[in-house]
């Protein structure tokens, strides 16, 4: 396997998935916080993120791994409400604003460079009180606490990612209920939230390029989860127009806006419509934004962060009950071939990953591509070098891939990184074990 001089290779994590430390020294409550504490079988034993892999506490510790590891970049998500307890800057928790500057320093000094997420799904539970990403107002909270963060960190970090995963978040949170605050609104507030996500994401990108970039000189992007989709039966036009609907739906309801045109995908917006006609909606389901909206967002991102873990297969599946959801607005049905190998929702396709990076190519204007997040459930080291493999061919066909993150994944009993450097049993011990 070749990859080109300068190829960067890390590992990520997230502020609610490995710090622990939930109310210590001024962090105020985010909404996973919330969320876990009520119980009721939310998430898997009723488990939180309490303690997790105490790394508010042994960063150092997780430092070492890293550094042996031997990674050249690390990504990280700052905690929005370790920094501003309430989520505004009218309190600046100043032992959260040391935190993270060690982390940045520590990672400089060892040759590391550091990519931050400034949100990672957990959003300050006063924000989530006043409507969370369901309020327009939460556009200009979060460009007041990205520009405090470019502001604080911005003269030693250099590459930014505003939003994680935004397409899953929004409808996961707002429109099933399974994320925070845990309240379904199917078939609106799914759409309310990428809206007012895709805002605030081009408002803090216009805010670094116009106060930050010129000093700082970093990049401004955010994440995208994006399954790779085939469709069920090759030779069945309804199953091939499905895919396209659902990558449509899946990847370019953020990425169009962002890299194309400021606008939604045309079969998103004639779908979303026709459905919600038939549902007796006076007009779409899903937000419009005006001319002046569109030239705002076209063109907010440096890079194109993607996360891939697997490949489904695409069917179409007409909503003949007219039923009320993000889901069914697509009308497909998915899974996966039964010969794939893997573990929950995560089956091992390496050749997904090579056509998801083409379409992005192809579909988006030759990007820059990160791949800010990949990985498994659990071991696999043919899968891991199967998905390098296809990597390094995809480089080599001149795709524009200029980082590789494994991402740690934790469910069920324990939680680890699947780069082999942290462990952690549900009864809250915590194990730094060394890489291999």
């Amino acid at each position: 396997m070749a990859f080109p001089a300068g190829f960067g290779w890390g590992a990520a994590t997230a502020a609610y998935q490995v710090e622990g430390g939930w109310d210590a020294d001024g962090k105020g409550p985010c909404a996973w916080d919330t969320f876990t504490h009520q119980g009721g079988e939310r998430v898997f034993k009723n488990q939180t993120g309490d303690v997790a892999c105490s790394s508010y506490t042994l960063w150092e510790e997780d430092l070492k791994c890293i550094k042996q590891l031997g990674l050249t970049h690390y990504r990280f998500s700052l905690s929005w409400s370790r920094l501003l307890p309430d989520g505004t800057t009218g309190f600046i928790n100043q032992k959260g604003v040391d935190y993270y500057n060690k982390i940045i320093d520590d990672l400089l000094k060892n040759g590391i460079t550091p990519i931050v997420t400034l949100f990672h799904f957990d959003m300050p539970q006063a924000l989530e009180d006043q409507g969370g990403w369901l309020s327009e107002a939460t556009i200009e909270i979060f460009d007041r606490y990205a520009r405090f963060c470019f502001s604080t960190f911005g003269d030693r970090v250099k590459h930014w990612i505003t939003l994680n995963e935004p397409n899953i978040f929004a409808l996961m949170a707002y429109d099933l209920g399974f994320f925070p605050p845990g309240v379904p609104h199917n078939g609106t507030g799914g759409y309310q939230a990428v809206h007012n996500l895709i805002k605030a994401h081009a408002r803090s990108w216009h805010t670094y390029d116009s106060l930050f970039r010129k000093e700082q000189k970093g990049v401004v992007s955010l994440s995208l989860f994006a399954a790779w989709l085939e469709p069920a039966d090759s030779n069945s036009v309804s199953d091939q127009e499905a895919t396209k609907r659902a990558l449509a739906f899946e990847v370019g309801l953020f990425a169009k806006p962002i890299f194309i045109d400021g606008d939604y995908p045309e079969v998103v917006k004639s779908q979303i419509a026709s459905m919600s006609k038939k549902q007796g909606y006076p007009s779409s389901r899903l937000p419009e934004f005006t001319e002046e909206e569109k030239k705002m967002i076209k063109g907010t991102a440096d890079f194109f962060a993607v996360q891939y873990y697997t490949t489904r297969l695409v069917k179409h599946q007409e909503n003949k009950k007219g039923e009320l959801s993000f889901l069914q607005d697509v009308e497909i049905d998915y899974f996966a071939d039964p010969s794939w190998k893997g573990v929950d929702w995560v089956y091992v396709v390496p050749w997904g990953l090579r056509k998801l990076l083409k379409h992005i190519k192809d579909t988006y204007n030759n990007p820059v591509i990160y791949i800010t997040e990949n990985g498994v459930f659990q071991t696999d080291i043919a899968g891991a070098v199967q998905r390098l493999g296809t990597l390094s061919i995809m480089v080599t066909r001149n795709v524009m891939v200029s980082l590789y993150i494994l991402e740690e994944i934790g469910r069920g009993e324990a939680c680890r990184f699947q780069c082999g450097f942290v462990i952690f049993p549900s009864s809250g011990t915590v194990w730094r074990i060394p890489a291999g």
